[in-house]
């Protein structure tokens, strides 16, 4: 356990209220531009947002911080770290002409905060490979130009994804990690897909077939996809590559 300390940030009790007012409108706003990647309210990363916003609170009211309550969270950190960005864009959102008074007075908390829980013990962290193979691998596929995914063919858990994807899918990419893959796949389409996730637990051959992704807000995708199988620490991935055949549809 990492020792408390207190540090200054410049207080504004008005700006405090603010936030604990217009909380359920920053998670409304929050909600409709993550789609199917806004956590859900039993999971971890909704209960890491209401602990920032108490934390960013308390802080503003008291013009000093104190390490936040982060002991027995155990979360993604890259995805919480998307997810508070998402949360302060919102926040700015909701307040107009007073997004940039907003901006300045989170930004250093949402610092303070994301790097209690770097420090924090229970904090899950990607890992796997060496960091310096790992580096070069994720550096390769972030410059891919078409999107890519990492399935889990167990769940259809999304692990890993690059920045294409989530252009493609109107998420910051980080906020897609461990987020289910079939929340960005029409109803009608999931059988197809899980047929696809499921041939890549029984064989090794990459499948090529024509699917349909919807985006955050339900455009729908038509896409031609590349799946390859990767089997790592007790579990089988499946990589996906994906290039949009047409401009997003209703």
């Amino acid at each position: 356990m990492h020792a408390s300390y207190t540090a200054r940030v410049s207080g504004n009790p008005q700006i405090a209220t603010w936030l604990v007012s217009k909380r359920h409108q920053i998670e409304a706003v929050m909600t409709s531009r993550l789609g199917p990647a806004a956590p859900n309210p039993a999971a971890v990363e909704a209960e890491v947002l209401r602990r920032f916003r108490s934390f960013a609170a308390v802080s503003l009211k008291l013009g000093k911080t104190r390490e936040p309550a982060l002991e027995g969270i155990r979360a993604h950190e890259r995805r919480v770290n998307a997810l508070l960005t998402a949360w302060s864009n919102a926040a700015e959102e909701v307040a107009g002409d007073q997004a940039e008074t907003i901006r300045n007075a989170l930004a250093p908390l949402i610092a303070h905060f994301r790097g209690a829980l770097r420090n924090t013990s229970g904090n899950r962290r990607s890992r796997g490979s060496p960091r310096s193979n790992r580096r070069v691998v994720i550096a390769a596929i972030d410059r891919i130009a078409d999107a890519f995914l990492a399935l889990d063919t167990d769940n259809g858990l999304i692990v890993d994804a690059n920045p294409a994807a989530g252009a493609l899918l109107g998420v910051a990419r980080d906020a897609l990690l461990d987020v289910q893959a079939m929340g960005f796949i029409p109803t009608a389409d999931h059988e197809s897909w899980w047929t696809e996730l499921d041939a890549m637990t029984e064989g090794t051959e990459s499948r090529r077939f024509d699917g349909t992704l919807q985006d955050h807000a339900g455009l729908s995708i038509p896409v031609d996809c590349t799946m390859t199988r990767f089997a790592t620490r007790g579990r089988t991935l499946a990589l996906v590559l994906i290039r949009c055949r047409t401009e997003p549809t209703r």
